[in-house]
Formats: structure tokens, C-alpha cells, sequence
């Protein structure tokens, strides 16, 4: 720190003769801090919120203006203590935690831990961990940021009240230990109905017809190319059955195909603004095979800070939960500069790229891209794993294309007449790199540019061959932590600090699941959610969820009251819980299956819910606590074993055990792991054979 930067103590902070006191919320990020501000400050770290509403009530004094009755967390008294202790000596205390809701939130309470011990206190925000952005953040030091805490006090309310209404309904109805969340309902709901749409779906028929076409002229004879049909007397055409094939195949093959229009422009590519969360959540998903939760984790780590060697520990990520796009005027500035370098002027805008934000975002936040000055992944290499070099590199090609000029391609467009019968044909070709000489070896496109032959209007050209091909719709696609979190953001439901721990969760409660790169919903989702559709539209509804989300931006901005907002909410909410526990009054539970016959005790074995899914137990629970799984119905590939594979749930996801475990360990991943665990080992029991379809590679994810 220099002179200029260092803290104004007040006459009795100049007394203390302690440190300056630096509070943050990870270990890692301390350090990096630390290591950045030198030996006259201490940072420490609170390990996340320090305080939070009670587990064992509501918590929330509903006649006092819904005043919160917050709690030091388990596990974080210690903490508490000594940042209470370190306060007391400290010169100047810094609340530095992340620049956001939660983080703004965290250090409020900070502060009021501290307000008896400290004197100074001020609040530092910073969008990346360099000694530049530390620097500055400290010498324009600040106070607590209200309206952000008010946003974030709101949103725990609301969850708050959702949850602890809610699942008492769904232990009376379903079983215990269930739960229902604001936000992760609505994505349960989005995948329940995906998979409805699916089974719903009835495939059609339809057909294409393509055509092998060269130029008369036999020095061309090698250059074939293929044009698809697309009208039928100037109309766009629709073949559905093979008979309709069959009768467009026969009028066209007898007919002279003529050129009657070619058309060549030039054609602009444009660059893609720099991450936002969730975009960087669907790329990486999509191109590195990360599920958005590991995709946050090391995103969390490379902006905490990652040890550079001689360099010292330096963040290399801005923040990472952000909606904006915006860029800082230095980041612009270096960018600049080192395109102008690598590659050229030519590679530069006239005029520096500009993105829009969404309509929601928070402007001051930047997008997220590498921190100054830019590292290329190559120099950083050695210092990152696999895994943190690979995202590195997302951000940092993206930022860098971001800033340059567009690429340019010739695009070609030729009609080619049929009697009544219209083809056309297309092609293009790269004849300016621009932005995409970043991604060299990359195919952007996502297929290879097609090369036709140069053709002159009025030419005929030769069929060779005649392509029928058969089709059928296909329904639409399960979600992937991609398409979820862009459906998800599309709505307005969820913010970018949400949409990874929104899935987590629905998994981790068993409502959705992965099969291989893809959610479907669990029985126990689909039942729960069923319940919330018909008792509680609103709570599952997209629109009144992406309004509360409007609201609770509109809080953090000023124009809000969040004790209005939770009253208004609560108020309509409420009564609807009192209402719908009179009409379930008299519900009982589903009545179970019976499973055959206790082996214990003689009497029934019964299907039951539980927290992770169905299984079976005896009907004479608790005297008799005889239960079981229910299984896969795959063989156990394990030799000599006669055991089924079991769905389990363990901290790190999903898996399939053995039936018969502890006297059997085996363990898969998928249902196709096991399959090919019994084909390596000679086996083709029929259960494990037929879980061979499963196909797709899976998601990592821990």
C-alpha cells in the first residue's frame, strides 16, 4: 500500500496499536488479500454468513414489521469471537466480502457483531483480487450498502416463509424431510413439464429430397456439390410421406436443372460480448463437459487468487457472479493494446465494442474476463490444473475476441430451377479472420464450409444422383445444466448467484436427476411437484417468480420497501396455506403397494416415500424396522453374486450399489458402466445387456 492509500484513523484508532483489520469470507481469498496489502493488515475470514434466521422456527416476529430473529450459525461462534477480539485492537476495520447481496449482507452483520469493539469501520468493494483493484477499493473506502441488504433480507424472508409453510404439507401428504423452495420448485416444475412434453409426443413423418449436381463442363467433373429442394411451383414445400417423395422424384428426374440464380455477398460475423454468469455456466457445460456447480467452483478459485511463483498470488478472474457485460475503460484500454500487438491493427474497431446488459442486470458489476494485466494461457499453464486452465482459457479467448473486429465471409447463395420444382444450394468462405483467428483450430460453425463450383445464370448442370431421405420430428430435448440455467435466466427467474445452487439443490433433494448430460425428474419430483401445481399455482408459477425477482431488484435499487414486499407476499400467501390445510384436513398419504411379505415379522412389506425416493418397509414400522431398496432390476455384474444394482445417493451425486452390500461392494457410476463392467468380464446377463442403451458421457461434476 502506499502512503496515499493507507487508512485516516481517528484519534482513537491512532491509539490502538494493532493492525489493520481486513474481514473477508474464504480462507483463499485472505490470503490473496493478505499477501497483497502487506504486514501492517490482517485478514481473516468468517467462512461464509456468520448469522442466519433460527433451523428450529419460522423465525421472523410476523408483528413486528417481519423482523428477523437472526442467529450466530453453528459452527461460526469462533469466528465470531475473533473478528469481536481483532476488532477491539485493530486500527481501522475493512469488510471486504464479495460485492453483491450476500456479501453486503454479510458484512451488515458483521458490523453489528463488531459495533461495541470497532470504531472505524468502513466497507471496501472490489470486482477483482489484484494489488490495482485492492488499492483503489481502499482508498475509496465506503459505508454499508442498505438497499443491497434490505434485497438480500428480503430474498431470505420470502425463502423462508415458502419453506417452512410448505413442507409440513409435503411430510403430511408425501414424507418427512421433504421441502419446497421459491426458486427450486420452479425449475422442477420446467423439467416435469419438459418430460411430459416428451412422453406426449407423437413423432411425424416427413421427407427431404436432395439432388448430386456437377457442372457439364468435365474439367469441373471432381467439384460435386448438393442442392436441397425447397419449393414446389414458388411455394415452400412440405413432403410427408414417402408417396409424396416418390411422386417429386419422379417429375423432377426428367427435367433439366437450370441455374437461375446466384447470388454472392459478403457476410459479417460478429464477436460475442464477454461472460456473463450464466453464459459462462452454458459454455462450459457445452464445450468442457462441467456441470454449472463445478463450473462455479473453480470460477471461485481463480478469482480468489491462484500462486503465480515469483508473481505472488493473484486473482485472474473478475467476480464471477454478474448479469452485466460491461467492461472496464483500463480493461478496454490493455486489450487494445494487445491485439494491436499480436495481431495487427487491422484486428482493432474504429471504435472500441460495446454490449447491452439485460434489462436487469447490475451495471456495476463488470463482465466477467482475466484481470490486469492479461496473462495468455499459456504463461499461466504450469501454476493452474487441467481443469482451471481449461476455463481460464474460456474466459480469456472470449474476452480478448470480444474486443475485436468482426470476421468476414463470402456467402453464396444459388436457385437452381426443376420444371416447377425449386432447389438451392449454398457455400461460404472465410475471407477475414477477424475475431476468430483467437480461436484458430476452433470450428465455430459447427460444420465444414461447402465449396460449389463456379456457376453462371441460365447454366444447366448435371444430376448424378437423387437423395430421398425419410424424417420424423423429434421431441423436444430434456434439459442440460445448459438449457436449464438459459431457461431459467430467459424467465428472470433466479439471479447469477443462484443458478448453480438452484440445481444443486433439486438434485441433492432428489426431485430431478442426471442420466448421462441430461435432468429428468424423479417419481418423488414428479409427485411433489404435481401438489404444488394444484395447491399452489403461484408459488410454481414463472411469471409471479421472475415478478418477485423484479421486486427484490427494485429493493436493491431504492425504489422499494422490503418489509412492503415480504407483507404483500405474505399476506396472500398465508392465507392460502391456512386454506388448503383445511381442505387436506382429512387427506391421508397415497395408499401404499403391497411388496410381498416381511420376512422378519410375517406381516406386509409396503412402498413408502422417503427424503431420497421410494422403498420398501414393513407395515408394522416402528415395531418392526425391517426395509429395504428398491432395485434397478439390473443384475449385480459382481462374480458370484446374486444381488441387484441399487440407486444410492452419496455427498458427491448418484450411484448404483449392490443390493447385497455390505457382503457385496460393487459400485458404478451409470447403469452402462456396469454393463461394461460384466463385458469385460464375459458376462451378458439380460438386465445388464439392456442397460448397454444408455448412452452419452456424463457430466463432470465434483
Amino acid at each position: 500500500m502506499t502512503e496515499k492509500s493507507k487508512p485516516v484513523k481517528s484519534k482513537k484508532a491512532a491509539e490502538k496499536s494493532g493492525k489493520y483489520l481486513v474481514v473477508v469470507e474464504s480462507p483463499a481469498k485472505s490470503k490473496t488479500i493478505n499477501k497483497i496489502l502487506g504486514k501492517e493488515y490482517k485478514v481473516i475470514a468468517t467462512m461464509g454468513h456468520i448469522v442466519d434466521l433460527p433451523h428450529d422456527r419460522m423465525g421472523i416476529d410476523f408483528d413486528n414489521n417481519f423482523k428477523p430473529e437472526y442467529r450466530v450459525m453453528k459452527g461460526r461462534a469462533k469466528y465470531v469471537k475473533e473478528i469481536k477480539k481483532e476488532a477491539k485492537a485493530a486500527k481501522a476495520v475493512y469488510l471486504a466480502a464479495d460485492p453483491d447481496r450476500e456479501g453486503e449482507a454479510i458484512c451488515w452483520h458483521i458490523q453489528n457483531e463488531i459495533k461495541k469493539a470497532a470504531e472505524d469501520v468502513y466497507r471496501v468493494r472490489f470486482g477483482e483480487i489484484t494489488a490495482n483493484a485492492i488499492k483503489k477499493a481502499f482508498d475509496e473506502k465506503g459505508s454499508i450498502d442498505m438497499n443491497k441488504v434490505n434485497a438480500q433480507q428480503a430474498r431470505r424472508l420470502l425463502d423462508r416463509i415458502v419453506g417452512y409453510s410448505l413442507s409440513p404439507l409435503l411430510w403430511r401428504l408425501i414424507a418427512r424431510g421433504l421441502s419446497a423452495g421459491r426458486v427450486q420448485s420452479v425449475a422442477v416444475r420446467l423439467v416435469v413439464e419438459r418430460e411430459n412434453a416428451i412422453r406426449s409426443f407423437k413423432p411425424e413423418e416427413y421427407w427431404s429430397l436432395d439432388v448430386l449436381l456437377r457442372k457439364s463442363d468435365p474439367a469441373y467433373a471432381e467439384k460435386k456439390f448438393i442442392a436441397k429442394l425447397v419449393k414446389y411451383k414458388h411455394e415452400k414445400v412440405h413432403v410427408k410421406t414417402k408417396e409424396e417423395a416418390d411422386k417429386a422424384l419422379s417429375e423432377v428426374t426428367d427435367q433439366k436443372f437450370v441455374v437461375k440464380e446466384v447470388l454472392r455477398k459478403e457476410k459479417k460475423s460478429y464477436p460475442r460480448a464477454p461472460y456473463t454468469t450464466s453464459v459462462l455456466q452454458q459454455d462450459a457445460f457445452n464445450k468442457l463437459n462441467f456441470s454449472a456447480s463445478k463450473t462455479m467452483r473453480i470460477a471461485q478459485g481463480l478469482y480468489e487468487g491462484v500462486d503465480l511463483g515469483e508473481e505472488g498470488t493473484v486473482g485472474l478472474i473478475t467476480y464471477m457472479r454478474t448479469d452485466s457485460v460491461r467492461v472496464s475503460e483500463d480493461a478496454v484500454k490493455e486489450a487494445k493494446e494487445y491485439i494491436v500487438s499480436r495481431y495487427g491493427e487491422k484486428y482493432y474497431p474504429s471504435v472500441p465494442a460495446q454490449y447491452k446488459s439485460g434489462k436487469s442486470a447490475q451495471e456495476g458489476h463488470e463482465a466477467i474476463r482475466p484481470t490486469l494485466p492479461l496473462r495468455e494461457p499459456g504463461h499461466v499453464e504450469k501454476y493452474l490444473t487441467a481443469d482451471e486452465l481449461k476455463l481460464y482459457t474460456l474466459v480469456w479467448k472470449r474476452f480478448v475476441s470480444s474486443q475485436m473486429v468482426n470476421a468476414v465471409y463470402s456467402v453464396l447463395a444459388v436457385r437452381i430451377d426443376a420444371g416447377d420444382y425449386t432447389f438451392r444450394a449454398g457455400g461460404a468462405e472465410l475471407i477475414f479472420d477477424g475475431f476468430l483467428c483467437v480461436y484458430r483450430g476452433e470450428n465455430l460453425l459447427g460444420e465444414e464450409l461447402k465449396e460449389i463450383p463456379p456457376l453462371a445464370v441460365e447454366e444447366e448442370v448435371l444430376p448424378i444422383e437423387f437423395v430421398p431421405e425419410q424424417h420424423f420430428t423429434k421431441a423436444p430435448p430434456r434439459y442440460t445444466d445448459a438449457t436449464l440455467v438459459k431457461e431459467l435466466e430467459l424467465r428472470g427467474i433466479g439471479r447469477p448467484s443462484t443458478y448453480a445452487p438452484t440445481l444443486k439443490t433439486v438434485v441433492d433433494r432428489n426431485y430431478i436427476k442426471r442420466v448421462q448430460r441430461y435432468f429428468q425428474p424423479t417419481e418423488l419430483g414428479e409427485v411433489v411437484n404435481t401438489l404444488l401445481v394444484e395447491q399452489f399455482p403461484e408459488i410454481v408459477d414463472y411469471e409471479f417468480t421472475a415478478r418477485m425477482e423484479s421486486d427484490l431488484d427494485s429493493i436493491e435499487d431504492g425504489k422499494a420497501n422490503w418489509s412492503n414486499i415480504v407483507g404483500s407476499f405474505y399476506a396472500h400467501f398465508i392465507n392460502k396455506v391456512e386454506s388448503v390445510k383445511v381442505s387436506l384436513k382429512d387427506m391421508k398419504k397415497q395408499q401404499a403397494k403391497e411388496q410381498g411379505t416381511c420376512e422378519l415379522c410375517g406381516r406386509p412389506m409396503i412402498e413408502k416415500w422417503g427424503r431420497r425416493g421410494k422403498f420398501i418397509s414393513c407395515s408394522g414400522f416402528p415395531e418392526c424396522r425391517n426395509a429395504r431398496s428398491i432395485t434397478s432390476g439390473v443384475k449385480c455384474p459382481a462374480e458370484n453374486c446374486a444381488g441387484e444394482l441399487v440407486e444410492r445417493k452419496s455427498r458427491k451425486g448418484s450411484f448404483y450399489g449392490c443390493s447385497k452390500f455390505p457382503n457385496c461392494r460393487f459400485t458404478a457410476k451409470t447403469l452402462a458402466d456396469a454393463a461394461k463392467f460384466a463385458a469385460a468380464k464375459g458376462q451378458a446377463p439380460d438386465a445388464v445387456q439392456a442397460a448397454e442403451t444408455v448412452e452419452g458421457s456424463t457430466v463432470e461434476d465434483e
